[in-house]
């Protein structure tokens, strides 16, 4: 065992230190609680700096909220011509393209409706055709009254001629005025005749003819009925909504089904009123959705926003000026367009639910 050595120094500043007196348990606490308000002085400076910078950086730059969902402009299909489906080659969930074959009606009875509008249109051409040829009879009739009105004319001064040197009796005179009166009624009829005729076809050739253009415009009809009876989609979407069935009667305007242009969705994002007064048109908005999570980001544009609330369009809108009222804050819808290539990787469907960050500080 080694043996230490203490100097005097040091010894006397231990005896120092251990004569010295305990301290008062007030004293204490009073020292105690100074440094816990000192402490807590800090943690609201902390605070209220983090606060400023949050409004600075975040809160005042961005609005954002949870109230919006995917929307999109879908095409009710529904037939433009009434009949019996033949076939449905199309499914629910089922992607198609624009132009292809969504339901087939049966063309029967469009197709006996186009055959005898058909021959309606033959018909009109022949009549129009043959009312111009009478109009040509006619012309050529006036040609030959006109020329037996002069020869009864001719005749009927020669015998007047004749009747005063008494070489004929008063009969033949009387006979020659009959016929001159009879080939002017004749002249005067085929001159009638003749206006009838370029009445039916005057200001038009026979394709332009009145009568073959009601006839054509049937037949043009009769032909669109026929190409009706084919319904195509009207652009790239999903199918939704199908209740069209084979062997099925429908109706003109009854919904057969519905397409959703998913590539064309848009969010419409229902913010607070006092949210919108710096949100204007063009502004980037960033959005996630619940299907994909925070790890998906959709990047878009303000497009506008809606010309009233949900409520004002509310089948049955809030009348606030009867009975009690109370406050309460409205949101307005505002539409945000979507990437479309960023759809084209993480496709939507309507009424998906989104959350929507604008940054109005653009």
């Amino acid at each position: 065992m080694t043996d230490v050595a203490i100097s005097d120094r040091d010894f006397s500043a231990f005896v120092q230190e251990t004569a010295k007196p305990a301290v008062d348990p007030a004293t204490r606490r009073k020292i105690m609680r100074k440094r816990l308000f000192i402490a807590f002085g800090a943690l609201l400076v902390l605070a209220g700096m983090g606060a400023g910078s949050w409004y600075w950086l975040v809160s005042r730059r961005y609005v954002s909220t949870d109230d919006a969902y995917v929307a999109a402009d879908s095409a009710q299909v529904t037939p433009q011509v009434s009949g019996t489906i033949q076939a449905v080659p199309v499914t629910d969930t089922m992607h198609v393209r624009r132009g292809q074959v969504l339901v087939q009606i049966d063309p029967s009875d469009a197709q006996i409706s186009l055959a005898q509008a058909e021959a309606n249109y033959g018909q009109a051409l022949r009549l129009v055709r043959q009312n111009f040829a009478n109009s040509d009879e006619a012309a050529a009739q006036i040609a030959g009254k006109s020329s037996d009105v002069e020869r009864a004319s001719l005749d009927y001064q020669r015998r007047v001629a004749l009747m005063q040197q008494g070489a004929i009796a008063a009969q033949d005179l009387s006979n020659a005025r009959n016929t001159l009166d009879t080939a002017r009624s004749a002249l005067v009829a085929a001159r009638e005749t003749l206006a009838a005729q370029q009445a039916l076809i005057r200001g038009a050739d026979v394709e332009h003819n009145p009568q073959v253009l009601q006839a054509k415009a049937a037949l043009d009809t009769a032909r669109l009925n026929l190409s009706r009876t084919v319904i195509r989609a009207p652009f790239d979407g999903v199918i939704a909504q199908k209740t069209a069935q084979i062997g099925q009667r429908v109706d003109v305007g009854q919904v057969l089904m519905t397409v959703v242009p998913v590539a064309q969705a848009y969010v419409n994002a229902n913010f607070k009123e006092s949210q919108l007064k710096r949100v204007h048109k063009g502004q980037a908005v960033t959005l996630t959705s619940d299907l994909y999570g925070s790890r998906v980001a959709f990047h878009g544009r303000v497009e506008g926003l809606s010309g009233g609330t949900g409520s004002a369009f509310a089948v049955i809108p809030a009348q606030n000026a009867t009975g009690n009222w109370i406050k309460v804050v409205q949101r307005l819808p505002v539409r945000v367009a979507l990437d479309s290539r960023e759809l084209e990787q993480h496709p939507l469907r309507v009424g998906l639910s989104m959350n929507a960050t604008i940054d109005v500080a653009q």
